[in-house]
């Protein structure tokens, strides 16, 4: 995140006398890379230890950090590709972690009053691949998620975006030993800010 911030800097600096100030325009055709950080609220889930499940845990906030691929299908639409991960513990001795690989797609509203801002809501699917810690396995689960952000563009190739994320998914088998000891809930919303950067 560091060296994407001091690459933002850069670009800025560079480029600012020459960017186009009206950069809420079609995505058709346009391919993007982003970066984001920001803060995940998961849902409660089954506290093991010594692969006994010793109650319901109640799961603290974790950071969540990722970043992911944008491509512009038609001029208010987008093909997105991300990959998250987060990490959290619980109010017990269980700590958990998902990596998140989502697959999905965005409807862009142009041509708003403020120029420079496109908001965007989306949905899609995701695999969810999660781990705990004390030797414990958690299985890998298929989920949805929708969202809702905002890009800001500061010059026509970047845009500062902030971003609601919410997952659902089945919940997963907890095992220790090869047998089942109890179940992780994969739920989860996130709030996330980073930079998108279009390579056109």
């Amino acid at each position: 995140m560091a060296a994407c911030l001091v690459l933002v800097c850069s670009l800025v600096t560079v480029n600012a006398m020459a960017a186009d100030t009206n950069s809420a325009e079609s995505i058709k055709g346009r391919l993007g890379i982003t970066g984001e950080i920001g803060f995940l609220v998961p849902a409660d889930n089954d506290a093991v230890s010594t692969g006994i499940v010793v109650g319901r845990g109640h799961t603290d906030t974790g950071f969540i950090g990722g970043g992911g691929l944008i491509f512009g299908i038609l001029d208010n639409f987008a093909a997105e590709f991300q990959i998250t991960h987060t990490g959290f513990g619980t109010d017990t001795n269980t700590d958990f972690d998902t990596t998140n690989i989502s697959l999905g797609a965005q409807y862009r509203y142009l041509n708003l009053p403020v120029k420079k801002l496109v908001p965007y809501v989306g949905a899609g699917v995701d695999i969810l691949i999660n781990g705990a810690n004390n030797g414990l396995d958690v299985d890998t689960v298929a989920g949805i998620h929708v969202k809702a952000g905002v890009d800001y563009f500061v010059m026509r190739q970047l845009a500062l975006t902030s971003e609601l994320k919410g997952v659902i998914a089945p919940n997963a088998d907890i095992k220790a030993g090869g047998g089942k000891v109890g179940e992780f809930d994969p739920d989860s919303f996130s709030m996330t800010f980073g930079v998108r950067y279009f390579f056109n």
